[in-house]
């Protein structure tokens, strides 16, 4: 299988360069290590559809279950991954189309383990496209790097200005549990975001980037104590952003110290970004969750049931 021209594009990156060596067992991007995922969701019949389904192992997803209760018309995709995870040398693409007034929530069946790599690197390019008066819940569970892995994500996303997206990265700092050094032991980490609007119109970009070396992780107003992260975009239109903004509280717990969580507004009035900081995954759920209860109620005027999160 040809290599999609984006996931190319990521090899040039700077993080990048010192882990271009090729893995013994099997090239990088070799047949059986390119994984490609395409969701395409439309109106038809007054209900969201997955109209159009495109996989390649090691990615997959079966069909669209409708078992939101409180959104019947809301189609719900799980990302399988075959592969038990990704490994040196696997390059994946994802692209996610909502058209005009459909809607979608997009998940995966568990954690992203980034395995641990000896050579080479492993990369993702998604692309999401949100057409106007759409609304996309894409929601990853969290991403775990094992010790000396290297993972490189880039996200294209084109979100029409009257439309609702709810895109979420949450991290690990590692397998604290498994083993003390794995606690930021992975050699790179690096997550970019970029997003515009269908004319082409730049609204920002994002990066958060860790390395084996950044001692700053530790610092007080980083992770210093936490070891789980999101990072949760609302791209909404600014009506929508300001009764969240008003309905979401910080958190800070003083007195057991497992989570702080607050929402700031970004640029170009595209929404609103949530960061949580945790000592457990489970610390972080909750805040995310909070904050996706009270999306859903301001964008679409639909409750999110209490069965509707990560096991």
């Amino acid at each position: 299988m040809t290599l999609h021209p984006k996931l190319s594009q990521i090899d040039s990156a700077p993080e990048l360069q010192d882990f271009q060596s090729q893995p013994a067992q099997m090239p990088a991007a070799a047949q059986g290590k390119i994984g490609v995922l395409r969701l395409g969701f439309s109106m038809q019949k007054n209900r969201s559809v997955l109209h159009d389904l495109y996989r390649v192992a090691p990615l997959l997803v079966q069909q669209a279950l409708y078992w939101d209760e409180a959104m019947p018309e809301l189609p719900i995709c799980s990302i399988i991954s075959v592969g038990g995870g990704i490994l040196q040398g696997d390059r994946y693409k994802i692209d996610i189309t909502v058209e005009q007034g459909a809607c979608a929530h997009v998940g995966s069946q568990g954690a992203n383990r980034i395995h641990q790599m000896d050579a080479n690197y492993a990369s993702q390019h998604q692309s999401l496209h949100v057409a106007a008066g759409a609304y996309l819940e894409y929601l990853p569970d969290f991403t775990i790097p094992y010790r000396t892995s290297r993972f490189f994500n880039q996200t294209d996303i084109v979100v029409d200005a009257s439309a609702t997206v709810l895109y979420g990265e949450m991290m690990m700092s590692g397998r604290k549990h498994h083993h003390a050094d794995e606690r930021f032991g992975f050699d790179l980490l690096s997550m970019a975001v970029k997003v515009t609007r269908p004319d082409g119109t730049a609204l920002f970009n994002e990066k958060v980037l860790v390395g084996q070396a950044d001692a700053t992780v530790n610092y007080p107003a980083v992770m210093k104590g936490f070891d789980a992260f999101a990072n949760i975009l609302c791209l909404t239109p600014p009506d929508v952003a300001e009764r969240i903004e008003a309905l979401f509280e910080p958190r800070w717990d003083e007195d057991g110290r497992r989570v702080v969580s607050g929402v700031s507004r970004l640029p170009n009035k595209a929404g609103l970004t949530l960061r949580v900081v945790g000592i457990e995954s489970y610390d972080v759920r909750a805040e995310v969750r909070r904050f996706w209860k009270i999306v859903r109620e301001q964008a679409k005027g639909r409750t999110l049931p209490e069965e509707f999160i990560w096991r």
